[in-house]
């Protein structure tokens, strides 16, 4: 479906609306009740730079300031132009005015004089578009846009549900490939967008998750600090570009995340800190409003406009671009007063606790926000302790997440595959340890940028022996992560096998994209894909603990661990031979070099086992080592001998270090 179904209207749907034409070229204290109140929800529909009647109407919360001033390219940036000059909207904290020689293209700041009488010049907190760095600008846009995705976001809330295969890309847009590097400059979203998406595609993944795209001056903070939280990079062009970048992934079927941080910013003079002489957005005392590790600001979630702000910031990214999920950055550092803080570099709580009350309800809130207005919409925490109920009902006292990043089971696992296969039978509990919580919460599995950067090398790089184990390693992590419980998140270049860490100012490298091992790598993570959305086994269960069972966990000596994955829509005993829809899947991973022949494995029903995927085959890069056992066969079938509690038991072929993925028939 093509053309624009943009309705105008104030009773247009938040999916497919644009912001209404204005038509108060002055704010009335009445707009602002609930930014105020700390309850609004579409704030950059009132403040920031507004289109009405032929002109711009100026609005910023700035409650402290004694003056302001807009200027820029319609005033020839004249700080003493009096007919810019913005009044105070009552009792509200909010300047605004109209300029009726403003119009979109302007570039833009606030002139302030702030409560100590200094002079500084500000971006608009609230600016849908701002200036390509190192230039600070504010820019006024229409946003204007026909978007061709209708039937996706009708239809969109499947793609994410607890029971839907959501396997995730994680992307830097600038370093994912400069195809006009030559030029002196990064793509567009635009130009990006196709061949992002026919990459996604043909690796058969649901979903990509974008790191930071909003407005950020430092490119080397990889987009999490932040300054414009409304505006995307201008880096990568403009609001329209990155609409179009949205759009396309939706016409072929893949799900948008947004990395979006909530949980500090940095302290830049143009930008949010200090905004109006004094602590407006964050915590005034350093012991709250200052991220040691980070040399960043704290927003202060108490304030009820800083809530409203970040609330609108989020709706702004579902609203404006049709976003599908918003993965939520630091969330522990928000949770925590004593975060990466020793004693006395923290003040408690009103209870004398280490908890962040006022960040606690502002997750809150914003979950409850996003489900209201946005329903299908998915919302992932970042959160790396073993706080309570991230993804619980907030109507429950949880923070109403969809899911949570695990990290426990990314650092137990890749602590396994370091280690020496030789010494593997001593560390069994890294890879069944995550057994007893993962179904506590509804887990995402993350292998992300956070584990390739910092001297870690690449994921290739951190497994153990020598080039062929190292492939061998990586193919059965690989096959870990997509038979595990839990949704699936893999980092960009991954699939390539490089070398080396992450950088952010080069490219990922494309030669890898043909060459062997790496290309058996990348097919391997295809048939993944492939086998992850296809087996009602491998997605269904992922939330759901009726949706796993270990068939043996203990077995350390060879380094071999096995378990079911259950379809949660049927039974063992609805299968049918020409049917995949409630069939189980065995799991056997053999986590050393030694092939092992006729290991016995309890099988919970009577019938055949037929490999649905092996990592050790020779189109991945194997050692090819079970079709040559196998001689042309590939089903393993039950006898009547008792083992591992059931009554049930295959002989099965375990190639050298790898994962079998085996499919049940009658």
């Amino acid at each position: 479906m093509s053309g624009s179904y943009a309705d105008n209207s104030p009773q247009s749907s938040p999916y497919f609306g644009s912001e209404n034409q204005m038509t108060d070229r002055i704010l009335d204290q009445g707009d602002l009740w609930y930014f105020n109140e700390g309850t609004e929800r579409h704030a950059y529909r009132i403040l920031g730079s507004q289109h009405v009647d032929d002109g711009i109407r100026f609005s910023v919360w700035a409650p402290n300031a004694r003056e302001l001033v807009a200027i820029g390219d319609f005033n020839g940036w004249n700080e003493g132009d009096r007919t810019a000059r913005l009044s105070h909207v009552g009792t509200s904290g909010v300047w605004s005015g109209w300029v009726p020689s403003a119009s979109s293209g302007d570039r833009y700041k606030f002139h302030m004089i702030d409560v100590y009488g200094r002079s500084s010049q500000r971006a608009d907190p609230f600016a849908s578009m701002s200036e390509i760095p190192p230039a600070t600008a504010s820019v006024i846009s229409s946003l204007d846009f026909e978007w061709n995705d209708r039937e996706w976001m009708d239809s969109r809330g499947l793609n994410s549900a607890l029971r839907s295969p959501v396997s995730i890309y994680e992307v830097h847009l600038g370093s994912w490939g400069r195809t006009v590097a030559s030029e002196g400059r990064f793509p567009t979203y635009r130009e990006i967008g196709v061949a992002l998406t026919e990459h996604l595609s043909a690796h058969g993944f649901t979903h990509v998750e974008l790191m930071p795209v909003m407005g950020h001056p430092f490119y080397g903070s990889w987009g999490y600090q932040t300054t414009s939280y409304f505006a995307p990079s201008a880096l990568y062009g403009t609001p329209a570009d990155l609409m179009d970048l949205v759009d396309t992934l939706h016409c072929a079927g893949i799900a948008v995340i947004l990395d979006w941080v909530p949980s500090h910013f940095p302290t830049d003079d143009f930008a949010l800190a200090n905004f109006d002489g004094t602590s407006l957005y964050e915590y005034a005392d350093a012991r709250e409003g200052f991220h040691q590790d980070w040399n960043s600001a704290i927003f202060n979630y108490s304030r009820h406009e800083v809530r409203s702000f970040l609330i609108s910031s989020a709706m702004s990214w579902l609203d404006r671009y049709h976003i599908d999920g918003l993965r939520v950055d630091a969330v522990a550092s928000m949770l925590y007063r004593d975060y990466s803080r020793k004693p006395g570099q923290w003040i408690p709580n009103v209870h004398g606790g280490r908890e962040n009350l006022e960040a606690i309800s502002f997750l809150q809130q914003l979950n409850v926000a996003v489900a209201e207005e946005f329903p299908g919409v998915a919302t992932f925490a970042e959160e790396s302790t073993a706080f309570p109920g991230v993804t619980g009902d907030v109507e429950g006292g949880g923070l109403g997440f969809t899911y949570k990043w695990d990290m426990g089971w990314m650092h137990d696992t890749l602590r396994y595959f370091r280690n020496d296969p030789i010494h593997r039978r001593w560390h069994q509990d890294d890879l069944t340890f995550r057994s007893v919580y993962a179904f506590t919460e509804h887990f995402t599995l993350p292998l992300s940028h956070d584990e390739v950067v910092h001297a870690k090398g690449s994921l290739l790089d951190q497994m153990s022996g020598d080039t062929w184990q190292q492939f061998a390693n990586l193919r059965v992590l690989y096959g870990c992560q997509w038979t595990q419980p839990g949704k699936k998140l893999l980092f960009m270049g991954s699939e390539l096998a490089p070398r080396g860490d992450w950088a952010h100012e080069s490219v990922l490298d494309w030669t890898l994209h043909d060459l062997r091992p790496n290309a058996g790598v990348r097919s391997w993570i295809t048939h993944l894909n492939h086998l992850y959305r296809s087996e009602p086994a491998l997605h269904e269960g992922d939330c759901d603990p009726n949706g796993f069972e270990w068939i043996d966990n203990s077995d350390s000596t060879n380094s071999v661990v096995a378990y079911l994955r259950k379809s949660i829509a049927g039974d063992l005993d609805g299968c049918e031979a020409d049917s995949t829809r409630s069939r189980p899947v065995l799991v056997v991973v053999n986590a050393t070099p030694i092939p092992r022949s006729s290991y016995r494995l309890g099988v919970p029903k009577v019938g055949g086992w037929r490999v649905l995927g092996n990592s050790d085959a020779a189109e991945y890069g194997g050692s090819g080592w079970l079709e040559a056992q196998l001689a042309g066969t590939s089903r393993f079938d039950s006898v009547p001998v008792p083992y591992h509690r059931r009554e049930q038991s295959i002989e099965v072929e375990l190639p050298p270090l790898s994962i079998l993925i085996l499919g049940f028939e009658l």
